[in-house]
């Protein structure tokens, strides 16, 4: 079968394009990210995306625009329209789709026989919801949608990653994950307004 494999990154790539290679399986790796901040940081995770392609003989297509603006302003819509609870949850599921449905896009256009993400490779991803997203996007978009849980090989694809000598990052990539990534008063907030909200709830 013929992949279009969305890249979220390098590292995340060290397991699932080997696994899919051994299955029998061509892939092409599918750099979409416009999530990532700050711009630094997208540059230097596009690079070790473009760096791991040229160690493995992976073919790589890039988007490289810089989509911050469009980004937050999808997510803080998301923000102003939410009761809090559920903040995360939404702004992630929009990440996921956006990305993913370019990637099926894509795929479709160009004759691909799928489309897939190594973001299933994540123990910290929400997995459930990505495949949720990925299958319903698969019937809109009309083309299949390859499911496969990567994270079994999470740990092999790290020390892959390590041995090569890849960049990994510290957080997720947007600005929201940097944030609770570094900042302990965000989470702080965070927690005491979720403690508040869940309070009033039970209160009613």
């Amino acid at each position: 079968m013929n992949i279009l494999l969305h890249m979220c990154c390098g590292p995340c790539a060290c397991y699932p394009v080997p696994k899919l290679r051994s299955e029998g399986h061509d892939i092409t790796g599918y750099f979409f990210n416009p999530n990532i901040h700050p711009y630094k940081e997208f540059k230097h995770r596009l690079t070790t995306a473009q760096e791991y392609a040229q160690k493995v003989d992976l073919k790589l297509i890039v988007d490289t625009n810089y989509q911050l603006r469009d980004f937050l302003q999808r997510a803080l819509t998301i923000e102003k329209n939410t009761d809090g609870l559920n903040l995360d949850n939404r702004r992630c599921r929009m990440c996921y789709a956006w990305r993913l449905h370019q990637t099926a896009i894509y795929a479709k256009e160009n004759n691909f026989d799928a489309f897939s993400s190594t973001l299933f490779v994540s123990p910290y991803q929400n997995h459930e919801m990505m495949k949720d997203v990925a299958q319903k996007i698969s019937q809109a978009v009309g083309i299949p949608f390859f499911y496969e849980d990567f994270r079994p090989g999470f740990a092999e694809g790290t020390q892959t990653s390590i041995d090569l000598e890849l960049y990994r990052q510290p957080y997720c990539g947007c600005i929201f994950s940097e944030e609770e990534r570094y900042s302990n008063s965000f989470k702080k907030k965070r927690k005491k307004k979720l403690k508040a909200l869940f309070n009033e709830q039970n209160n009613k």
